[in-house]
């Protein structure tokens, strides 16, 4: 079973499929906005799910080690890339949402907004580190920048993860179950990475250990 899925991932339509997939929810949220599902507040509504969607996808995108790891299947490395695109690209027509059709393009409002509520704050943080992220995605800047440094780098899409979540937590009136369960799932992934890091310094600590004591041991 797990050869037939391999198989599948590798083959050449599966990226057209996955990319396919990705773009559902906009599909979606366009027919909630022309039937009118969008609720009492429709403009409300859209910023509220564009922000989701983008929180979902990022999440997704930090979930695709940990199931690779988890189940073995190589092959959906290859959809890590996409799928973190996406949740930028989700986040711009989250933010696009909120400047240009709740705001109408009032930058003096949307600064106001800013400097004043924590939570757009900490969601405007977010939306900054995805952008480096994003524009330091491809293959180019990967061999500019030196693997070293561009793996270090994109170590801070746990920051863009631990601040959307924060800002959706914040959003929210009162305690309410769903972004509390997203936030759940990001510690469940930040702490499965940090147990891989802990455990494999560990191994490194004590592989040198060995090394160093087969040289001064005496012969």
């Amino acid at each position: 079973m797990r050869r037939w899925i391999e198989t599948r991932l590798a083959s050449r339509r599966a990226k057209p499929a996955a990319f396919a997939l990705a773009l559902l929810p906009l599909a979606w949220m366009v027919w909630l906005a022309l039937s009118g599902g969008l609720g009492a507040e429709p403009v409300a509504g859209a910023v509220r799910e564009t922000g989701v969607w983008a929180l979902r996808f990022l999440l997704l995108a930090l979930a695709v080690t940990p199931l690779r790891r988890l189940t073995g299947l190589s092959g959906l490395a290859r959809f890590r890339r996409m799928i973190g695109l996406f949740a930028f690209f989700y986040a711009v027509l989250h933010l696009s949402t909120y400047v240009g059709i709740d705001q109408f393009f009032d930058w003096a409002a949307v600064w106001k907004d800013i400097v004043k509520r924590p939570y757009i704050t900490v969601g405007m943080g977010a939306f900054l580190v995805l952008t480096v992220l994003a524009a330091t995605s491809t293959d180019a800047m990967l061999r500019r920048l030196g693997g070293r440094r561009w793996r270090a780098l994109h170590k801070a899409v746990f920051a863009a993860g631990a601040a959307g979540c924060l800002h959706y937590v914040m959003l929210v009136k009162g305690w309410q179950t769903a972004p509390l369960v997203y936030a759940a799932v990001f510690a469940a992934l930040a702490g499965v990475r940090s147990f891989r890091l802990n455990t494999a310094r560990g191994q490194a600590a004590r592989h040198a250990l060995r090394r160093n004591g087969a040289v001064g041991s005496p012969r």
